[in-house]
């Protein structure tokens, strides 16, 4: 059946292939869609800061992949936090019916919500193989995230995993949150500037992502069933609904 009311926290294709086009996309503003969205938005911008700044003494390189240090274990902590913490966003404001302390096996019931394994991230000023990274894809053959294993076995054994807390680690977990916040407000920042959702287009196919560093490409592959499947003047009279939109049945 087309859905003709948007999901909580959860950016979809419209069945007309774009995502923003016609100023469709104006639902992420709501007040309702997510409860304090430039919060997530500027925790993320923290930590590309701080990658940025970790990249004026480590190249991001092909052959520094395997660099690790204190500086990069923290960068890969607090990243990995902030993705557990847009999970648990996701999936409590859907009403997520199982209570207590979330795991992984939780957070990966978003991947067929929200397409996480679809995305694709371009790092900036790469060179060598991994400038274009996939961090869920894993997900899509049941195969776990290297990149998040590294994370636990870096907490809870550092003396033993601390090399695990590697350059190529850090930026998968980093393109892991570009695609979380993509996925749940395109390129949306809440800047207290005007905002026009849009997406720029480009000969690639990737967009600018929140805080214009990375780039993102948004999957093109969602089902008919899934797409969404209202326009704007549909969205004008949702909007003044005491509640617009509808929970995600996880």
């Amino acid at each position: 059946m087309p859905i003709t009311r948007p999901y909580r926290r959860n950016c979809r294709q419209f069945d007309n292939g774009t995502y923003a086009e016609g100023g469709r996309a104006r639902y992420i503003l709501h007040p309702k869609y997510a409860r304090d969205p430039d919060k997530y938005v500027r925790g993320f911008l923290l930590i590309q800061k701080d990658l940025q700044e970790i990249c004026d003494y480590v190249e991001p390189t092909e052959s520094n992949s395997t660099t690790h240090s204190f500086r990069l274990h923290g960068l890969l902590m607090r990243t990995c936090i902030e993705i557990e913490a847009n999970c648990k966003a996701i999936l409590v404001e859907n009403e997520y019916p199982r209570k207590g302390n979330l795991t992984i096996k939780d957070y990966k019931k978003i991947n067929p919500s929200h397409r996480l394994s679809s995305y694709e991230v371009k790092v900036p000023y790469w060179r060598g193989s991994g400038e274009i990274r996939s961090p869920f894809a894993a997900w899509s053959d049941s195969k776990p995230l290297e990149w998040y294993q590294a994370y636990n076995h870096a907490k809870h054994d550092r003396h033993e995993k601390f090399s695990e807390a590697t350059l190529d680690h850090a930026l998968d977990a980093i393109c892991a949150l570009v695609v979380l916040l993509s996925a749940q407000f395109l390129t949306e920042d809440f800047a207290p500037s005007a905002s026009y959702l849009s997406l720029s287009d480009s000969t690639d196919g990737f967009a600018s992502a929140i805080g214009n560093y990375f780039r993102v490409r948004f999957p093109n592959d969602w089902p008919e069933n899934d797409q969404y499947a209202f326009d704007l003047n549909d969205w004008n009279v949702l909007q003044n609904e005491a509640d617009p939109f509808q929970s995600i049945a996880f």
